[in-house]
């Protein structure tokens, strides 16, 4: 194999990856359908946080790079495809919230709307260089997401 086609297959690979096996190719509400991913995952998980922490952070790393491979593939920043950074926020929205179907439902469309939205400072950390800044705008988005889930859950809002 040339040296050539390693890359080739290093950068299919990255893009399989940072589109979660073809998702963020979905013409319409890709990262949408990329959170949708996201909340499969979480169903399919044990429900032991540590599990659900190093799953996490090797997300973050994983989609970093995968992230800046697909910048660099698609030459453009944050491209719809990456959807990895979906899949990443809804598992760190519902981190450590102990909900059923209807309080994952729930921290979905929260995770949804702080995605849009993006308040301070997560849209600042789009800036961040490459596919850092693809994964960190949405951990914090998900972050805000998370907190917002606690609170409906302190309040008992079901």
């Amino acid at each position: 194999m040339s040296p050539g086609n390693h890359l080739s297959t290093v950068r299919i690979a990255a893009l399989v990856i940072a589109s979660v096996l073809g998702v963020g190719y979905i013409p319409i509400a890709s990262g949408t359908f990329g959170s949708a991913a996201g909340l499969v995952l979480w169903a399919f998980m044990p429900r032991a946080p540590f599990v659900h922490l190093v799953t996490i952070a090797g997300l973050f790393a994983v989609g970093s790079w995968s992230g800046t491979v697909a910048e660099r593939h698609f030459r453009r920043i944050d491209p719809g495809e990456v959807v990895i950074d979906e899949v990443l926020g809804m598992l760190i929205t519902l981190f450590m919230n102990p909900v059923g179907w209807l309080g994952a439902s729930t921290g979905f469309v929260l995770f949804r709307i702080f995605d849009v939205v993006k308040p301070f400072p997560a849209r600042r950390f789009e800036r961040l260089p490459g596919g850092l800044g693809v994964m960190a705008d949405d951990a914090m988005a998900a972050v805000y997401a998370n907190l917002t889930l606690r609170l409906l859950l302190a309040i008992r809002i079901w």
